[in-house]
């Protein structure tokens, strides 16, 4: 038998022996939850659920009841938690504020933790989860609908493995939908995303984070040189406190990324475009890409090659990891997170009125406005 097989054999052997990765849930107010709970019910062989933790004991209830899980699964306090189900990892669905706060209480423990995008409303709570990390050695996932597009990996090959467009020039990303109150999100899940403080901003933070995401990561992790923004509230009777329409502009050395963020859009979206000096590739969702390389007379449609088994979706990647198969990487990485949260931060500033623009990046945003002053900002256009 050839060593690659046996080895692929043995791994596999283990995984079964050790039996499915044993998660539990702090934070039940972001919406993202019920699907993952829902994904995680029909994977027994990959993931047991075997803890809710929110402050809340109505939604822990409310989550508990809908999917028939023991009361003794049930927590109002996350130490609690932590020291009675003994979870292998953490899957963190809270509003963005409350992340690091989490992150701090999880990481003594040394459990390796996975939360919703983005990782952190500003770079104080970023450089928090990021120190509680480094101290105690645990792996931090942050995680995007987007980084498990099929389209968005064939555009890595495409640029950064094949060469194939040159080198990139420009990016752009649309992400959004119609308004999280247009398309019904949970009450619990609303509250918070039209709340400035505990949200970072409005579609700016919910949604510029996927493009900022994208963009480092086909830049290699380098930060923009300059960042800049425009944020609007079209529907100020529905959104009073925070902005429904974003673009944010980033610039590189050689590279220009316009991350359009929008509570506005007809319809969902999340579609994103590269254009290098010898071709583009443009993705529509995760199964769709278009492209035009070289001497192409014509854009060309092309089925994207399935990502591999670790790497399709949140709980492969999350499994992978914790039971050593993955090093946290690329899109999902704190590395590239800690960027995303300074180009949303400097997006913030230079779009509230307080900045126009802030250069170079640097790592160093002590000083930048914070979400609390974001919010002030917002209540005083509101009372002008």
């Amino acid at each position: 038998m050839r060593l690659p097989l046996l080895i692929g054999l043995m791994s596999a052997f283990i995984a079964h022996a050790q039996g499915p990765v044993r998660v539990a849930i702090a934070g039940l107010n972001h919406g993202h939850v019920s699907g993952f709970l829902h994904n995680a019910a029909r994977r027994t062989s990959d993931i047991q659920i075997v803890g809710l933790y929110d402050p809340d004991a109505e939604l822990t209830a409310k989550y508990g009841k809908s999917n028939s899980f023991a009361a003794g699964m049930l927590f109002n306090d996350l130490t609690k938690m932590l020291d009675t189900v003994k979870p292998e990892a953490v899957a963190i669905f809270s509003d963005t504020y409350s992340h690091a706060a989490i992150v701090e209480a999880v990481a003594p423990h040394r459990i390796p933790v996975m939360m919703e995008k983005p990782l952190a409303v500003d770079t104080k709570q970023a450089r928090a989860i990021q120190a509680a990390a480094s101290r105690d050695g645990i792996p931090v996932i942050v995680n995007y609908e987007t980084t498990w597009y099929a389209s968005h990996g064939e555009i890595w090959n495409l640029v950064h493995e094949r060469h194939a467009a040159g080198e990139i020039r420009k990016m752009v990303a649309m992400d959004g939908h119609q308004g999280p109150k247009e398309i019904k999100v949970q009450p619990e899940f609303l509250r918070w995303l039209e709340d400035p403080v505990k949200n970072g901003a409005g579609a700016l933070f919910d949604f510029g984070c996927y493009g900022a995401n994208l963009m480092t990561w086909l830049m290699d992790n380098q930060g923009p040189v300059k960042v800049t923004a425009i944020a609007q509230t079209n529907k100020p009777a529905i959104y009073p406190r925070v902005d429904d329409e974003a673009t944010i502009l980033v610039e590189y050395p050689k590279a220009q990324g316009i991350i359009q963020a929008s509570w506005n859009w007809p319809f969902s979206r999340k579609d994103f475009e590269v254009y290098g000096v010898t071709g583009y590739a443009i993705a529509t969702g995760g199964g769709s890409l278009r492209v035009r390389l070289g001497d192409d007379k014509s854009e060309s449609v092309r089925a994207p090659a399935a990502l591999p088994p670790d790497e399709r979706d949140s709980i492969a990647y999350l499994t992978a990891v914790v039971r050593g198969r993955a090093k946290v990487s690329g899109l999902s990485s704190l590395e590239n997170n800690m960027i995303v949260t300074e180009i949303l931060e400097a997006a913030r500033v230079g779009a509230d009125g307080t900045s126009g623009q802030l250069e170079p990046l640097t790592g160093a945003f002590g000083a930048c406005a914070g979400p609390e002053a974001y919010a002030a900002e917002q209540r005083n256009r509101k009372l002008a």
